[in-house]
């Protein structure tokens, strides 16, 4: 293993983003060319992975975003920018065919394809770099930032050090498993897979006699749907649990959409701590519902297969906890279930499992554990985030920590939405440079969140709010 070179010792960067998603994608596409106060931005992005890849395991066919295209990397914040998806398809020669397509919806292999474009275009994204330490360097008032940079197999292959004056933290998300479930996906001859490994495990699943899918969300939904279409008619085998109480649809009317909007970002921000914490969960079908056009195609592929009398050999059961699981002898799995509304327990024996069980915020605490003393936290141990999706950190620390995916607790459900990454990146920008190279919208829903909004955000012709007393 050797030493990189370090020639940015002296000239440091403006911005390190750690992570390459489609989070720290946008932001690199508009830090490009951005200016600060004395001279244009110098930005770079460092990620562990050989390419850029978005959910590869759920590409499934004819899955799509459940986003409008103009929730790309940059639309929402500079719809002239060369990096809109719109510019992509015509780099492409495929303007015409989208144009009478009529999809506002694109399908997701398509905005995958998109983001690889973009990584193509942009400088300064370097892959097969994991960054390995953050500290603060309080002679040079910079951020150090220690990665190794890995060979095609994935082996560490030369160390380096480079310098910012301020970071964005880009990690993503990982699968969740739940507890009961983990010693099962330990087990290399055991088909136990997360879904978000599907598509690296479809063929050995089809051949499983009987498949039991765990998870009420869009993933979920959408590989019983694969899984179903793919198996013949009257040998389904087909088990599909979830512990929500019913297969319900994902809030998508247009005023409930505006749960993703800036505005009420900011409302749940200035929200008290205890108020975000309970209300998150409440809001579960915002985001974690399953698209409308999903339930109606599972129904109208179940009702296909009544045509000839009978019914489907599928079972999808809500309300229903995993308790435990083992294995069997004949290295069948055995799952102990719960029925919550009814009390009851029972036992289902499947040959694999799909855990369809979403996806959990890394920790940021490992790659900033030189840091750890500097970091201010809420009362439940998570960081604290200003409303610029800024780390609080102490005053010696003048260099500032952007994240991206990583505020939920502190800024809401739009958190991991698509929709919200241009603006976010957009918001880090204006902050980072001093110079607001993107102006951004001062309202952007028709919903007056709160009976006192934070100015500038009153609508126009609002009437006077008069302030409730106890004699009221």
């Amino acid at each position: 293993m050797t030493d990189l070179p370090t020639p940015d010792t002296d000239q440091p960067h403006d911005l390190i983003g750690i992570g390459i998603g489609p989070f720290n994608l946008s932001l690199a596409a508009l830090a490009h060319g951005t200016p600060t106060t004395h001279h244009p931005l110098t930005a770079t992005f460092y990620e562990q992975r050989p390419a850029f890849h978005w959910h590869p395991g759920l590409l499934i066919d004819g899955a799509s975003l459940q986003v409008p295209f103009l929730a790309d990397l940059v639309t929402l914040a500079d719809p002239t920018s060369p990096w809109t998806f719109l510019n992509y398809l015509r780099s492409r020669d495929r303007l015409f065919p989208f144009y009478f397509a009529e999809r506002f919806h694109i399908q997701r292999a398509e905005y995958d394809a998109y983001c690889r474009w973009v990584t193509s275009q942009l400088p300064n994204l370097h892959f097969s770099h994991q960054v390995d330490a953050v500290r603060w360097n309080n002679q040079r008032h910079l951020f150090e930032i220690d990665f190794t940079q890995l060979d095609d197999e994935g082996e560490a292959e030369a160390l380096g050090r480079a310098h910012a004056r301020h970071i964005a933290l880009g990690i993503g998300t990982e699968p969740h498993i739940p507890a009961p479930l983990k010693p099962l996906t330990e087990s290399d001859d055991l088909p136990v897979i997360h879904s978000a490994d599907y598509l690296h495990h479809r063929q050995q699943l089809l051949e499983a006699e009987h498949i039991t899918v765990i998870g009420s969300g869009q993933s979920g939904a959408e590989i019983f749907l694969d899984l179903l279409r793919a198996r013949p008619t009257g040998h389904e085998n087909l088990h599909w649990l979830a512990r929500t109480q019913a297969f319900a649809p994902m809030e998508y009317s247009k005023l409930g959409l505006e749960h993703f909007t800036p505005d009420y970002s900011r409302y749940f921000h200035a929200l008290p701590e205890s108020v975000r914490d309970e209300l998150v969960p409440h809001q579960w079908q915002l985001h974690k519902g399953i698209d409308a056009d999903t339930i109606a195609a599972i129904h109208d592929e179940l009702y296909r297969r009544t045509l000839h009398g009978g019914w489907p050999h599928t079972t999808l059961t809500p309300g229903v906890s995993v308790r435990t699981a083992g294995r069997l002898t004949n290295n069948r799995i055995e799952l102990h279930l719960e029925h919550t509304q009814q009390n009851t327990r029972t036992r289902l024996t499947t040959d694999a499992v799909v855990l369809a069980t979403g996806y959990r915020e890394r920790s940021l605490d490992r790659i900033l554990t030189g840091l750890h003393p500097h970091m201010r936290r809420d009362a439940s141990q998570r960081p604290r985030i200003d409303h610029r999706f800024r780390l609080d950190l102490d005053p010696t620390i003048t260099g500032n920590i952007y994240v991206q995916n990583a505020e939920r607790h502190t800024h809401g459900v739009g958190a991991p939405d698509l929709g919200l990454a241009a603006w976010r990146s957009a918001t880090i920008l204006n902050d980072l440079t001093g110079t607001n190279p993107y102006p951004l919208p001062e309202r952007t829903a028709f919903t007056t969140f709160g009976l006192t909004p934070h100015t500038p955000h009153i609508p126009i012709h609002a009437p006077d709010l008069i302030p409730l007393t106890q004699n009221n």
